[in-house]
């Protein structure tokens, strides 16, 4: 007598959905791996490079400034010099000690016009002779960036063009299965597979266990029956009758080549 064939229910329905939907979640989740960390450490390597850029504008603007206050200082020695020169010869021609201790404090005041100016040139080279180290510095680093950017860079594009219509056309399909899921049931399911390390929300009974856990006899009874949503009660997922995993997975892949 030939075996009848298991009635379908909404939850059976809703079970394939769940699988059809994580069938194609799994296979996204291979391109992502493809990829790795890639797409991170450009962003970080990216970051790295705008900040560096501004270090180095700041390092530049600063040396420029340090070079314009070195230029006024050496402009304001010339001019006390020259006024120490002058004044230096009035007072050979004073006709009073009042008039000589005026020129005497107006040639102090000069000297000690040079004396700051020779300090403002003697510290405008040192950070312009640091800054210029700096410079150089961030140049080599920002070459060296720009050589490891480039590589990264092509590497994730030849992931990219590898997968990245058959990314697209998972993505579509994503949609199409997701809008079959009820939403209580798509709510849960986006949940697991946020918390789920693997971001396998839904798996299947094998040999009387699921997601590495053993499953009491009574609840493998239910997942076979197929009319309620069972959940592993140690990690969560949803555990599915793995002839029924079986069959909607061989279906998808006949089908769609995933």
């Amino acid at each position: 007598m030939p075996t009848a064939k298991k009635k379908k229910t909404d939850v059976e329905d809703q079970l394939r959905a769940l699988v059809r939907l994580q069938h194609i979640d799994n296979r996204i989740d291979q391109i992502q791996k493809l990829r790795g960390d890639l797409p991170a450490e450009i962003r970080d390597l990216e970051d790295e490079k705008a900040g560096l850029e501004t270090r180095l504008e700041n390092y530049e603007e600063e040396v420029q400034e340090q070079k314009v206050a070195k230029r006024q200082a050496e402009l304001d020695i010339k001019e006390a010099e020259g006024l120490i020169e002058k004044y230096e010869e009035q007072q050979l021609e004073v006709r009073n000690n009042r008039e000589f201790d005026a020129l005497t404090k107006e040639i102090e005041g000069q000297e000690e016009r040079i004396a700051e100016a020779e300090e403002t040139i003697e510290e405008a080279e040192e950070t312009i002779e640091s800054n210029e180290a700096a410079i150089e510095e961030t140049k080599e680093r920002l070459e060296e960036l720009d050589e490891v950017l480039d590589e990264k860079r092509e590497e994730l594009e030849e992931v990219v063009e590898d997968t990245e219509d058959e990314e697209k056309t998972l993505e579509e399909l994503r949609e199409e299965a997701a809008e079959k899921v009820g939403s209580r049931y798509f709510k849960a399911y986006s949940k697991l597979r946020d918390r789920l390390r693997d971001g396998r929300a839904v798996v299947p009974l094998k040999r009387g266990a699921a997601a590495g856990f053993a499953v009491p006899p009574q609840r493998q009874v239910e997942i076979r029956k197929r009319k309620t949503i069972v959940a592993c009660e140690h990690t969560g997922p949803i555990i599915v009758d793995q002839e029924l995993y079986n069959e909607t997975v061989d279906e998808m892949k006949q089908k769609l080549d995933l």
